[in-house]
């Protein structure tokens, strides 16, 4: 290992003990109760809560899957995925953050989300929590797979070392630091996190654009390749096989591009659609669950807003000029995510620049680390909580509960690894799909529960398992005819889901007067004097 490489490792390093001294200061407190350890006993303030929800959320994706979509194809696909995620996230925290941490109390305070839609219906079976606590695993599982991918892809590129073994590294890391922290450790490394991640887009642009020549010349690059700054349409490289991976063409040292590809209507709604993920994703909605004060919310939104607005146009940025500075420096669709780390050890390779190098590589462990303890925590808790104690063995205490939330998470881990072990894996492409599954399979429903008294256990039943089912036929059997059918899964997922609820309901005995009344209560916004400890 060179001497730079040295450097860049010690600054990760010193990063890494950071934030495992975070898990540790937190850990004690954390352990006290599954309250505490699933959702920190409800004592987040508005800045962590409002930073960590966006850093759990962006993940690795944020530095590397963004950056590569914009500098393998251009501005379309990344800028309109962009502008999706941002509209949904705005309207996730505008209309659902405070309803939601409100009816969460109402609903036998409950602390995770299996919990929160079972106790919404006062279901004795818990048929529902059952279903949302399997499809948690599934999709998290998945989810933690491509914040693997991203450790791997990282540590390989920095220092040259085995993609697999980096991989498991990074995967055993972030179990460990799970497993000591929980909840509030998570949330308040997730802060810091959420700044490193921010700063080094910010840094790495700034000086990407001035080594370019400024923004006109990177503009001016861009305009050269057929499709790749248009809104409307698309760049397509030129590419052969080469060792079985679609590899772009080189031709006196310049990449190759075909003709831009046509970007109609159903590709923008495509990439639009990723802001309906918003509305079933766990780790940001347990975020509103889990804010000290409903009041807090306004604030936690501005902050979010301004934080995801300026994350995203500085990621998709990175793309563009990337493709100006190093042409040809990857070349497949999987390589291209790695342009950041391209850029970052290039412009600090002498002195001590690689001790900045390295904690700015750091803001790419951070997205990651952010990421993928909230994955493992949550799907952990859906088993533990609502499985193993919600339906199994009712009668749990809280150190049995927190043994098998710890096997879970093992487990989980494990499985994500092995789901991992593909060096040629494309984060956005693993992302895309966990994320399309969490999206319809809990977005229709969250926003009925809380905003159709109507809305029946029949309903929700089936609303979850229609999204889920129609998310996999999509992908796998209607997605591969292309035509309409190439449009992003979330989005005909999300619709069918919506009309199998509305339907379902309607056709169902309407809701106890139990459930309308606690519906009626959470709109008047009288629930606080209503808790109930679990």
């Amino acid at each position: 290992m060179e001497g730079n490489q040295i450097m860049i490792l010690i600054a990760m390093v010193i990063y890494m003990a950071i934030v495992i001294g975070i898990g540790l200061v937190y850990a004690k407190k954390a352990n006290k109760s599954s309250e505490n350890y699933y959702l920190g006993g409800r004592s987040l303030g508005p800045w962590v809560t409002a930073m960590s929800a966006e850093a759990s959320d962006m993940s690795g994706w944020l530095l590397m899957g963004l950056p590569g979509v914009a500098y393998w194809c251009g501005l379309a696909d990344a800028a309109w995925t962009a502008i999706g995620l941002a509209v949904g996230t705005y309207i996730n925290w505008l209309i659902v953050s405070k309803r939601l941490r409100r009816y969460s109390i109402r609903a036998n305070n409950a602390i995770t989300l299996p919990k929160f839609f079972s106790n919404r219906f006062r279901e004795k079976n818990k048929v529902i929590m059952t279903l949302a606590a399997l499809f948690i695993l599934i999709f998290f599982t998945v989810y933690a797979s491509s914040c693997f991918v991203t450790c791997g892809k990282l540590f390989a590129t920095l220092f040259g070392l085995d993609y697999k073994l980096m991989m498991i590294v990074g995967a055993v890391f972030v179990l460990v630091y799970t497993i000591l922290g929980g909840f509030l450790a998570e949330s308040a490394s997730d802060f810091m996190q959420a700044i490193v991640m921010i700063s080094a887009l910010v840094i790495i642009v700034v000086m990407a654009t001035v080594k370019a020549g400024g923004p006109a010349a990177v503009i001016e690059n861009a305009k050269a390749i057929p499709g790749f700054l248009d809104f409307f349409g698309l760049a397509t490289p030129a590419t052969e096989v080469v060792n079985d991976v679609a590899t772009q063409v080189v031709e006196a040292g310049k990449p190759v591009f075909g003709e831009a590809a046509e970007y109609g209507f159903l590709s923008i709604a495509s990439c639009m659609a990723w802001g309906l993920g918003y509305f079933g994703m766990p780790q940001v909605l347990l975020r509103f669950m889990a804010i000290r004060k409903e009041g807090e919310l306004k604030m936690s939104r501005r902050i979010a807003m301004v934080w995801v607005v300026i994350s995203l146009a500085v990621a998709v940025f990175i793309g563009l000029v990337g493709r100006q500075l190093f042409p040809t420096a990857h070349l497949t669709k999987s390589g291209a995510e790695n342009i950041f780390i391209t850029l970052t050890t290039s412009f600090f390779s002498t002195g001590i620049g690689p001790i900045f190098a390295g904690f700015i590589m750091a803001g790419i462990l951070a997205a990651t680390i952010s990421s993928s303890d909230s994955y493992l925590l949550i799907a952990a808790s859906a088993f533990a909580k609502n499985i193993f104690q919600g339906v199994a063995k009712k009668n749990a205490t809280d150190k049995q509960v927190m043994l098998v939330t710890r096997i879970t998470l093992l487990v989980i881990a494990i499985i994500g690894v092995i789901i991992a072990l593909d060096e040629n894996s494309v984060i956005f492409s693993i992302v895309s799909f966990a994320w399309a599954g969490f999206g319809a399979t809990f977005g229709p429903l969250m926003l009925f529960s809380l905003f159709w008294k109507r809305t029946t256990r029949a309903g929700a039943v089936a609303g979850m398992v229609s999204g889920a089912g129609m998310v996999f036929l999509w992908k796998l059997v209607l997605n591969p005819l292309g035509g309409a059918f190439g449009i992003y899964e979330l989005l005909p997922a999300f619709i069918f889901s919506s009309i199998v609820i509305v339907v379902v309901s309607l056709l169902t005995k309407k809701p106890s007067k139990e459930i309308e009344d606690d519906f009626d209560a959470v709109v008047a916004g009288k629930v606080e004097e209503t808790v109930v400890a679990e």
